[in-house]
């Protein structure tokens, strides 16, 4: 479950209560969860708690067409993509990568890209222009923002200084988004951490290799 309290349908300002009709129908989403991609959606019921960053979030999904009837982007929807599913995979948030997953394929990312994300710098799916997304993405995400120049210049030879700027602030929008669901447990990020000591079995007769390590 969420860490945080959610928001009934009852109790939702009335531009929460637009997003919920076009997110659940008629349906109370915290007695009734459940979205049409399959995903819980607490994001969403957890967000309603404060109505000005649920705007502000839904704002940002509006820039290029969701719950929107026209994006007002100008970025090539494959760049923004692209961006965003590495920042998914590289943050470690299920939700955001699965999700993104499915806007990929939408914009025409292939299948075979979608899978190469893990490890694209050493697949030969991408092209030139699409390796310097990705790179320019893992220095925002991974180097805190340390991009050298010459990752800049190559990733300038494609894009505009316009686009450049969208896609940094996609990504690190979404880099938000990421931490939160996982810090949060919203949606597929509500699992336990699994980085923990194993125990050494009471009986088994496993080697201490701790205790052993430099014996002849």
């Amino acid at each position: 479950m969420p860490r945080l309290r959610q928001v009934s349908r009852k109790d939702a300002s009335e531009k929460v209560r637009k997003y919920y009709e076009a997110l659940f129908g008629d349906r109370d989403p915290v007695e009734e969860p459940g979205t049409a991609t399959g995903t819980p959606g607490n994001w969403w019921t957890v967000f309603a708690l404060v109505p000005y960053i649920f705007e502000h979030a839904t704002n940002h999904f509006g820039m290029f067409g969701m719950f929107a009837d026209k994006s007002v982007s100008q970025l090539d929807g494959r760049v923004r993509e692209l961006g965003i599913l590495r920042t998914g995979y590289t943050q470690g948030s299920q939700f955001v990568f699965s999700q993104h997953c499915k806007a990929a394929r939408r914009f025409g990312i292939t299948d075979e890209k979608i899978a190469a994300i893990p490890y694209w710098s050493v697949s030969e799916h991408f092209d030139e222009k699409e390796r310097a997304i990705l790179a320019w993405t893992d220095a925002l995400i991974l180097q805190g923002g340390r991009a050298p120049d010459e990752l800049f210049e190559a990733l300038h030879s494609f894009l505009s200084d316009e686009d450049i700027l969208e896609l940094t602030y996609h990504v690190m929008g979404y880099n938000l988004h990421a931490v939160c669901c996982k810090a949060l447990r919203l949606e597929y990020d509500d699992v336990p951490e699994r980085i923990r000591e194993v125990p050494i079995p009471r009986e088994g007769g496993v080697a201490d290799w701790a205790r052993n390590a430099g014996s002849d």
